[in-house]
């Protein structure tokens, strides 16, 4: 539960500092098309990350972000164990999925791109994404909260994830573009 208060932030210009994500209250996802005809929608449940934000000059800002790969939950236990498997995140020599930023630019009053080192399976790309400020809220305890959201939608190939099934109607069972979903909240250090 969080509350409005009028020493939160309504805008980008007052968010310096050094944040820290909430796991209970973020989420990393992902979506694929699923036999050419329906998507799946998952999600990875442990991951940390952090954020140094410079409101005066966000080329100075910083993001990373650490995924347990073994966390993958599409709510089918035997998708999820073929998605850990070598086939597809290969979990067992890649434990981790990692994000960190080489860039941060505003793009608007509440909109940043965040631009970063995008590595699975071992392989590393560039990607951009871009996120809108959804609000800042102290909560309960006295803690200074934020929320973000962006997505980006990368090719699955380019990280070595080539594993595909050919439908007797044409197409493939899992598309090679998956759409990566963030839901940021994250708390602000003391």
């Amino acid at each position: 539960m969080t509350t409005t208060d009028n020493t939160a932030p309504a805008t980008l210009d007052a968010l310096s500092g050094t944040y820290t994500f909430d796991a209970a209250h973020t989420r990393i996802g992902f979506v694929a098309r699923h036999a050419m005809v329906t998507k799946v929608r998952g999600a990875f449940n442990e991951f940390s990350g952090s954020a140094v934000v410079d409101a005066e000059d966000f080329s100075k800002s910083t993001a990373q972000l650490t995924i347990e790969a073994n966390s993958i939950d599409t709510r089918q236990a035997q998708r999820d164990e073929h998605l850990r498997s070598n086939d597809f995140l290969g979990m067992e020599e890649h434990p981790q999925i990692t994000f960190v930023s080489t860039a941060v630019k505003q793009t608007g009053p509440a909109s940043l791109e965040l631009t970063g080192d995008l590595t699975i399976k071992g392989t590393t790309n560039s990607v951009t994404i871009p996120f809108d400020f959804e609000g800042a809220a102290t909560d309960p305890f006295g803690n200074l909260r934020v929320g973000f959201e962006g997505s980006v939608v990368i090719n699955r190939k380019d990280y070595g994830i080539t594993w595909n099934a050919a439908l007797e109607t044409g197409g493939v069972l899992v598309s090679e573009k998956i759409t990566l979903e963030f839901e940021i909240s994250a708390i602000k250090s003391a």
